[in-house]
């Protein structure tokens, strides 16, 4: 009976441990199947059997397209995002400074280039425009004697005036006590009655009484209460500064008038092209709406620029017959700068400005694209004086430029259109990031960890090679520690240690 006990107690261990060799398979079998491909070496050398079957181009590696950066060895799943990887070839699609578009794709975008070509550009700039007031043409009637307002014949700015017109009708003892003297002297008979009337008269101008006031008192030789104050251009009023019943002072602004016989047209050229402006320049402004143009010459060029859109002011005057020019008028000012120039040109729809550089996007044949800097010259009838940047002979996008910027982004190249930071700014530190692993290679260019997952990047378990720290790599390291580090990305996407440090799990288990 014990020896039977005995045969069933070791048929049940001989049961169980195969049903453990059994789970034991099948766990390592799944974690193969599952585990994520290596990254590749840091030079990202093809090797010679990397070739796509389908396309029979040669594979540089694979990479996952949001984390253009890192790159494996081999097909696979991406360990950050729910997609396969995306092979790069190394025929330079994606893998360099320029994006490469399908030409089918390219077609369905309506992707569209021309050749950058030398030619002449007409030397005719014509720029928006508006009317302002002749500044130099405005009247300030103001009070020259406390009075009393009896009569306003003008009430509202913008209303039209004719010269001599009456304004406003003021009564002013001052005025009336001159003008009294002035009468009581005239009627005397004596043999000093002229060098007595010349002084009243003057009495009169020196209580503010304009000549042609004073020249009614003496052709009428009454007394006039009330004296009116009319208008001394044709123009508008901009400005009424009294009302019936109100007591004035002297220096009191009553009217603000505008002579509009004359008017300036202040146009915004850009500031890229405003060294072919000089005063005296011809130029022709066409009113909106108005049949035929008027034709004027440059006055000033303002010493100012616009800091929103980088244009400088320059006004121009005009005669204004029949008052047809309006202040606040729109208008289109046509520079006539002198010869045709020959120049490298290519359409004002081909250039994106960014406000700090302009860009076109070259074709460099097979459908491959990169973005290139230019600089600009003037820019008339939809086209761009290039300066520098281009070529003769060469291709630049047209239309679906922002397309193709797009697919740079997608694939992390260089052709991006963003703007440039500027010099003095301080380049910002990159994150670091910390984690745990085991060391499964030591070499010059750096280590090979297996590490576990790395929250702060979104990183899972994987095996990859990370660069020596900048002040080298730490010694007495070796294959199989247990090691706590911390890295950054680099420019490149490459991660980069910044320290290595054994962990307390493999302290513990070194032999003394």
């Amino acid at each position: 009976m014990k020896k039977q006990a005995i045969s069933v107690a070791a048929g049940l261990v001989v049961a169980a441990a195969a049903l453990y060799g059994v789970y034991q398979f099948g766990v390592t079998q799944g974690q193969k199947s599952t585990q994520p491909p290596t990254a590749a070496p840091a030079d990202g050398g093809p090797k010679a059997s990397d070739t796509a079957p389908s396309t029979g181009k040669r594979v540089l590696y694979w990479h996952d397209p949001m984390v253009p950066g890192q790159r494996f060895d081999k097909p696979g799943k991406s360990p950050y995002m729910d997609m396969p990887l995306v092979p790069v070839y190394a025929d330079g699609d994606g893998g360099g400074s320029g994006v490469t578009v399908d030409s089918r794709v390219a077609q369905n975008l309506g992707i569209r280039t021309t050749e950058v070509k030398p030619g002449r550009l007409g030397a005719v700039l014509e720029v928006p425009g508006n009317v302002a007031v002749d500044e130099r043409s405005v009247q300030v009637i103001q009070a020259r004697t406390n009075a009393f307002v009896q009569h306003v014949s003008v009430k509202a700015t913008l209303d039209t005036v004719k010269r001599g017109q009456p304004l406003v009708a003021l009564y002013s003892p001052d005025w009336v006590a001159a003008q009294e003297e002035y009468l009581a002297v005239s009627r005397m008979a004596t043999s000093g009655q002229a060098d007595l009337r010349s002084a009243a008269k003057a009495r009169m101008l020196q209580a503010g009484m304009t000549p042609g006031q004073v020249s009614a008192v003496e052709s009428s030789g009454k007394l006039q209460p009330n004296l009116g104050i009319v208008s001394p251009v044709d123009g508008i009023v901009t400005e009424v500064g009294v009302r019936e019943g109100m007591t004035v002072a002297p220096g009191m602004t009553l009217f603000r008038l505008a002579d509009l016989s004359q008017v300036w047209v202040i146009a915004e050229v850009p500031e890229g092209q405003s060294h072919s402006i000089a005063p005296g320049l011809p130029v022709k402004v066409s009113p909106t709406g108005a049949p035929e143009a008027l034709v004027g010459k440059v006055d000033t060029v303002l010493p100012d620029v616009n800091p929103a859109t980088r244009t400088i002011k320059v006004r121009i005057v005009l005669p204004n017959k029949g008052r047809r020019l309006l202040p606040g008028m729109f208008t289109t000012v046509r520079f006539d700068a002198g010869q045709e120039k020959e120049a490298l040109l290519v359409p004002s729809e081909a250039v994106i400005r960014t406000g700090q550089r302009n860009i076109v996007m070259v074709d460099t044949g097979k459908n491959g694209f990169v973005a290139a800097d230019i600089k600009t010259g003037r820019e008339a009838t939809g086209m761009v004086e290039v300066l520098d940047g281009l070529k003769a002979g060469q291709k630049v996008v047209t239309s679906g430029q922002f397309l193709i910027d797009s697919e740079a982004s997608l694939r992390g190249t260089a052709t991006r259109m963003e703007a440039v930071p500027a010099a003095s700014a301080p380049a910002a530190a990159p994150p670091e990031h910390e984690g745990v692993g085991r060391i499964e290679a030591v070499s010059p260019d750096g280590l090979t960890i297996s590490h576990g997952p790395i929250p702060s990047i979104h990183w899972g378990a994987m095996t990859m090679d990370f660069k020596p720290p900048p002040s080298g790599m730490p010694k007495g390291l070796k294959e199989g520690q247990q090691i706590r580090f911390k890295f950054h990305m680099d420019s490149e996407g490459t991660p980069v240690l910044s320290s290595v440090q054994q962990s307390a799990a493999s302290t513990a288990g070194e032999e003394p």
